[in-house]
């Protein structure tokens, strides 16, 4: 283990209020502890766009250091809504919104943005985020199934999301393995 296996107090409320909601689908640690070792380098604006209960806004939110920093994310069903935004009731740096998270598209541009993969590909490509992303900014996709060929295959088939963020020349980018079973690219703006 390359972490202490205590986790950061915004981060067990988020747990804990995923277990009230019966919601299990959320950042893993270890991609939540990268997040958090990311947002400790970044001002400005960072956003997570489809937050669940709030775990991977959490593991964020655990990194920023002062008061530069502002966390916003969105999340389209209000049961889950409501739910993220009780961990950060009295948190003046963290924005819940109860919306899909294209209502977060004109609120940038951000200095880290934090993607699910498994989101429709139009929806998380290339085209679709690079825009939103300060120049020197980061962009964390996460939950990818480690692929250690090129081209990156997954099911049997060409990934071609990953593909396309990792060569794409608007960013330097990279795959890093989370866990054995579990990796996430990495791409910051030129």
């Amino acid at each position: 283990m390359s972490a202490p296996p205590e986790l950061p107090d915004v981060v067990n409320r988020a747990f804990d209020v995923s277990r009230r909601a019966g919601y299990v689908s959320f950042c893993r640690n270890e991609t939540g502890r990268l997040l958090a070792a990311l947002a400790a380098t970044r001002t400005g604006t960072m956003a997570e766009f489809g937050t669940g209960c709030g775990v991977g806004t959490a593991w964020l939110r655990s990194g920023v250091r002062g008061e530069q920093a502002r966390i916003l994310t969105a999340e389209l069903d209000p049961k889950l809504a409501r739910a993220a935004a009780e961990i950060f009731t009295d948190d003046p740096l963290v924005d819940v919104l109860t919306a899909d998270w294209s209502t977060l598209m004109d609120k940038g541009p951000y200095s880290l943005l934090f993607l699910d993969s498994e989101q429709q590909p139009s929806e998380v490509g290339v085209d679709a985020i690079a825009d939103l992303v300060e120049p020197g900014g980061i962009v964390v996709l996460d939950n990818f199934w480690p692929c250690e060929q090129w081209p990156p295959i997954t099911g049997g088939r060409v990934d071609t999301l990953r593909e396309e963020w990792l060569t794409d020349e608007r960013f330097t980018a990279v795959e890093v393995m989370a866990a054995s079973d579990s990796s996430v690219v990495l791409a910051t703006r030129r």
